[in-house]
């Protein structure tokens, strides 16, 4: 699985520690404690370091720098944060592996345009060593795990906050589709005349039908638009369902890309639209398909050459006519499916094992397959029908379950932090 880096490495890290000139401090001879936090402690040389980095950050952004002692009593209750973290990670066996810490060294310098030696050489010009950043990089991630098991667990959205989101126009504006659109706009005064309206409906009318006939729309627009994106070819660039005003939110919806709409009548004059591309908001359509099946599977008392064996001669029987679900009931180690007959119901062929998955899509509906192996043991199985659920609800209502599950974690999350901060033994020695 790919890392959300967004997550796990902090802006400060990105900006002051990797990429702009931050200075790693040596640690001194006489370096010292300036807070003890449960099992471990943060030392002088952590605090002055960070410091450090936190004021060249504020300066590059041209911001006026905080006083020394409050900037100083910030930066120390961040590490002390950071320490309580680190030590929950750590008593939970979160562990990051040099393999993934190299993915996620990689995607920062991916990020940065760079490829890890130049990532290397741009960390070594600015002074700061390498396995230095690694490690850093190493204890952002273990926070992020940490954060993502202990505040997860803590989130709760209701079926009712889902179906509330979704019937809300804050929740049908998210989850709308988007529309590329250009526009033709033939205009027509506050001022017009009866004939000055049919006139102008004429004209919308005569460009919508050159655009029917595969005129080039942007040319149809720099040259007949009122509209102030005409020299543009009348582009207006990315647009959600729900802002559109009807009727064009339907008509859209029921366009193809590259089709127009006839023109409207509004307040300025007659529009059309042309629908460039659209985004989001699709029809989920997942293929499923009825299957049973009966398996027979290798044990101690059962070779594989006897499993084989078995699972041929039932197949034979059915040939012969006797019934599927009895032979199922009585012969398939599924337990899963056995007592059903061996059926699996309408099931999404993508979370079945790839063996299995290539038998089924080969078998025509209404025929059985021939015996065949997967990881779990020998196998018959037999297709009774194929068909295309559309799950757009399903997938609207995950869309709105992440929407408010992301709402609620900053909070949730400050909340925590507060927690563990109040829990943990702190002694501040400055």
């Amino acid at each position: 699985m790919k890392t959300k880096l967004s997550n796990c490495v902090r802006p400060l890290l990105l900006g002051a520690l990797m990429l702009a000139g931050a200075v790693q401090a040596e640690v001194r001879p006489l370096d010292r404690v300036v807070a003890i936090v449960d099992n471990d402690v943060v030392m002088q040389s952590q605090l002055q370091t960070r410091l450090q980095e936190v004021q060249r950050t504020i300066a590059q952004r041209g911001a006026e720098v905080p006083p020394a002692e409050a900037l100083q009593q910030q930066v120390l209750e961040r590490l002390i944060l950071e320490n309580i973290q680190l030590q929950i990670g750590d008593r939970s066996g979160v562990r990051i592996g040099d393999e993934e810490l190299n993915q996620a060294i990689g995607t920062i310098a991916e990020r940065n345009g760079m490829s890890v030696e130049q990532f290397q050489q741009a960390l070594a010009r600015d002074g700061l060593s390498y396995n230095d950043a690694r490690e850093q990089v190493r204890r952002e991630m273990i926070i992020s795990r940490v954060r993502q098991r202990r505040v997860a667990e803590r989130i709760q959205v209701s079926e009712q906050e889902v179906k509330n989101f979704l019937a809300s126009d804050m929740g049908k504006m998210q989850l709308s589709e988007e529309y590329r659109l250009a526009n033709i706009l033939i205009p027509v005064s506050d001022a017009a005349s009866p004939q000055d309206i049919q006139t102008a409906e004429q004209r919308a009318r005569e460009i919508y039908q050159q655009a029917q006939q595969g005129s080039d729309f942007g040319r149809l627009a720099m040259a007949n638009s009122a509209s102030e994106n005409a020299l543009d070819g009348g582009e207006m660039g990315w647009r959600k369902a729900g802002q559109l005003p009807p009727p064009f939110d339907a008509m859209l919806s029921a366009l193809s890309v590259g089709q127009v709409t006839e023109p409207v009548r509004t307040a300025g004059g007659f529009i059309m639209l042309k629908l460039e591309e659209k985004r989001g908001g699709e029809t989920q359509v997942r293929d499923e398909v009825n299957v049973r099946h009966i398996l027979i599977k290798p044990s101690e008392i059962r070779s594989e050459a006897d499993a084989k064996r078995l699972v041929e001669r039932l197949y034979e029987r059915i040939l012969a006519g006797e019934n599927f679900a009895d032979l199922a009931k009585k012969y398939s180690e599924d337990p899963g499916s056995a007592l059903n007959g061996g059926s699996l119901n309408w099931i999404d062929p993508n979370v079945l094992v790839p063996e299995f998955r290539d038998v089924m899509s080969s078998t025509p509906a209404g025929e059985l397959s021939k015996p065949f192996k997967s990881p779990y043991g020998w196998h018959v199985l037999e297709v009774l029908g194929r068909r295309a659920t559309d799950s757009s609800a399903q997938f609207r209502e995950q869309q709105a379950l992440t929407v408010l599950r992301n709402r609620k974690y900053d909070e949730e999350l400050q909340a925590w932090l507060r927690q563990i901060r109040d829990e943990a033994y702190v002694e501040i020695k400055l």
